[in-house]
């Protein structure tokens, strides 16, 4: 399951992702227990969102970009 559509638009899961960005999350498995999603899945769905721009990464930890931001 892609957490970025065709259109560059996050999904339900990127969604779900991105607002626990926006809240503060930082790791891998603080997105997933804040979306209600599988580990598995924040892990490639945060591999998708950073390379469509709407977060970056820094080691382990993940930052909302200002594009990821505007989409919320």
């Amino acid at each position: 399951m892609a957490c970025i559509s065709p259109d560059g638009k996050p999904t339900e899961s990127g969604t779900k992702m991105l607002l626990a960005l926006q809240k503060g999350m930082r790791f891998a498995e603080d997105i997933a227990k804040d979306a209600g999603l599988p580990l598995f899945r924040v892990r490639s769905g945060l591999r998708d969102i950073v390379v469509a721009g709407l977060a970056e990464r820094k080691g382990e930890d993940y930052k909302l970009t200002t594009k990821g931001a505007e989409l919320l």
